[in-house]
């Protein structure tokens, strides 16, 4: 094993950690999530996903803000909300240009691979993640998509521990979509 598959090793089981201590809705979720990101920024760049550096420039960013949030709560627990239809449209369509914006200019700038494609998990993770940090239930349909494409998107780069953890994260993700559904009444009301 070489040092870089070291790193995204170790960065994979901090994810992995990550995520199911988040479904669990456990705090410490986010200082894993944190660690596992900083690695990854490292490695995600050696193989020129740079969309993806800067999205885990990101997760680092929001693991703090998840962290102060999940701490700095009234005494109750945070619960899981669910955000109306209509209020997703303008998220999709601003989710949509960035995306298409951000993989122009990192294919006609750059020598980033699979810019497109790069670009839009990046933005629209940056969009699930806010939406996790507040527990919104629908982040989780944001994530199936996300990490069924991410899987494709690693394993074309070869980074194999990656796609794998993706694989996971979606099975998971779908998990976190019924236990949060569950919990919001998402499955009762339609909004």
């Amino acid at each position: 094993m070489t040092p870089l598959e070291g790193i995204e090793l170790t960065s994979v089981i901090l994810s992995l950690t990550f995520l199911i201590l988040l479904i669990r809705e456990n705090k410490w979720c986010w200082p894993f999530g944190i660690v596992s990101s900083i690695l990854t920024i490292y490695v995600v760049y050696q193989y020129k996903l740079y969309s993806e550096a800067v999205l885990y420039i990101y997760y680092v960013l929001i693991g703090i803000y998840g962290w102060y949030v999940w701490n700095n709560r009234s005494k109750e627990k945070l619960q899981v909300k669910t955000w109306s239809w209509m209020t997703h449209i303008p998220i999709l369509v601003i989710g949509s240009i960035l995306s298409y914006l951000l993989g122009l200019f990192f294919l006609t700038q750059t020598d980033a691979e699979r810019s497109y494609v790069d670009s839009t998990t990046t933005i629209f993770s940056f969009i699930a993640s806010y939406m996790e940090a507040h527990k919104i239930f629908s982040s989780w349909i944001f994530w199936i998509f996300i990490n069924g494409t991410s899987i494709w998107l690693y394993y074309d780069r070869g980074l194999m521990m990656y796609a794998v953890m993706m694989v996971i994260y979606f099975g998971v993700s779908i998990y976190g979509l019924l236990d949060w559904g569950k919990k919001s009444g998402a499955f009762l009301n339609s909004q």
